[in-house]
């Protein structure tokens, strides 16, 4: 049995990443491990935020213990909790690693608590280079690469980043597991009435916060090439904007495809989640620069074949012609994805979805962290 803490976002805080904090919790206490959570208490303060709630009105997972402990900005806070985990000695402490602006906190913290001898320090690396980059960006990351004893991700684009910073770092691969949470699909026919759409139309979902490198713009302006208007598909934008909303709006209007973009541009619960991708024929995520996506696993868990762009490590976790399509970053290209996909059996790629999905279990992922330890004590 190991002791483990892991770091990072977790209820009340909503989104993918405590999501898969809260999983990789319940994982390892299945498995016979202690496992418990330090969450924040302040993740970002209010002006930095960009959506319009941090908070997740939902219930707490079952049976995992989270401590509200970690302030963001508060030096004394950083040493304290890390004296506080020094003395607990878990034989390893999971940090989340995803945005510079955190660092400092998390990079103090990891200092004190293996000054212990005997915690290892691992950190799941979300991204390495962030999406959207500011001045300090790599000061920053670099101070806290050297604060770690190795490090887990997703794809081999991230290790390629990590690489930039750290050449000897012990590093695994390990893709991004199902999110499996979720109530099971809905026939199609439930999921119509729910979201009170039109039951002879066929839709693609776009899901997920809204944010310029997610390429939003991409697939509305492939929504406006005529070989898509002339299916009649109809596409679903379910995600709140983390930006300023009237560039979209606008290009829907210049388009004139605003019959054609159904907007559910509010947070999505989980109880709501089942629901989109259940009445999705095709998931599309246009995204301009990518590391992972939670979004993919999502669609993997409810069998849903994909349009990815090819940027950072999507086209690692959806094989082009097997799970969906692989295309450039271009309205065209998507455009011809979508195209093909409803000009054919809308069926053929659930055989290649549900051979792919073995490879994205949560056992894996323990297994892979479990493995990560050992090499890091193999270098003391």
């Amino acid at each position: 049995m190991m002791r483990i803490v892991i770091c990072g976002p977790a209820h009340p805080y909503r989104g993918g990443i405590a999501a898969y904090n809260e999983r990789l919790a319940q994982q390892f206490l299945r498995e016979g491990d202690a496992a418990a959570i330090y969450t924040f208490k302040l993740q970002y303060p209010f002006f930095l935020f960009p959506g319009k709630t941090q908070y997740d009105e939902g219930f707490a997972p079952q049976g995992v213990t989270i401590t509200r402990a970690i302030n963001s900005v508060n030096p004394i806070n950083w040493f304290n909790i890390g004296l506080r985990l020094r003395r607990a000695r878990p034989d390893m402490i999971i940090l989340r690693y995803w945005l510079p602006f955190l660092a400092p906190a998390l990079g103090f913290i990891a200092r004190i608590v293996r000054s212990n001898g005997h915690t290892r320090v691992i950190t799941i690396f979300d991204n390495i280079v962030p999406h959207e980059k500011r001045i300090g960006d790599k000061a920053l990351t670099r101070f806290f690469i050297n604060s770690i004893h190795g490090a887990l991700v997703m794809t081999r684009e991230v290790e390629k980043d990590l690489r930039q910073f750290n050449k000897t770092m012990p590093c695994v691969v390990s893709p991004h597991p199902l999110f499996d949470t979720y109530s099971a699909p809905v026939p199609r026919a439930e999921a119509i009435v729910r979201l009170k759409l039109c039951p002879a139309d066929k839709f693609i979902l776009f899901f997920g916060f809204i944010r310029e490198y997610k390429g939003l713009d991409l697939l509305l302006k492939a929504m406006a090439e005529p070989a898509v208007q002339s299916l009649g598909v109809k596409l679903i934008v379910a995600g709140e904007f983390y930006e300023d909303e009237k560039p979209y709006f606008d290009l829907i209007r210049t388009l004139d495809i605003g019959q054609r973009v159904l907007l559910h541009t509010h947070f999505i619960s989980d109880e709501d989640v089942r629901y989109y991708f259940s009445v999705a024929s095709l998931v599309v995520q246009p995204y301009r620069s990518a590391t992972q996506s939670g979004v993919t696993q999502v669609a993997y868990y409810f069998n849903r074949p994909m349009v990815v762009t090819d940027v950072g490590g999507l086209a690692e976790i959806v094989p082009n012609g097997r799970c969906g399509y692989v295309v450039p970053p271009e309205p065209a290209a998507i455009a011809n994805a979508i195209t093909d996909f409803f000009s054919g059996d809308e069926e053929r790629f659930l055989p290649g979805i549900e051979e792919q999905k073995k490879l994205y279990t949560w056992d894996k992922l323990t297994e892979a962290l479990r493995g990560l330890v050992r090499m890091t004590q193999r270098r003391r």
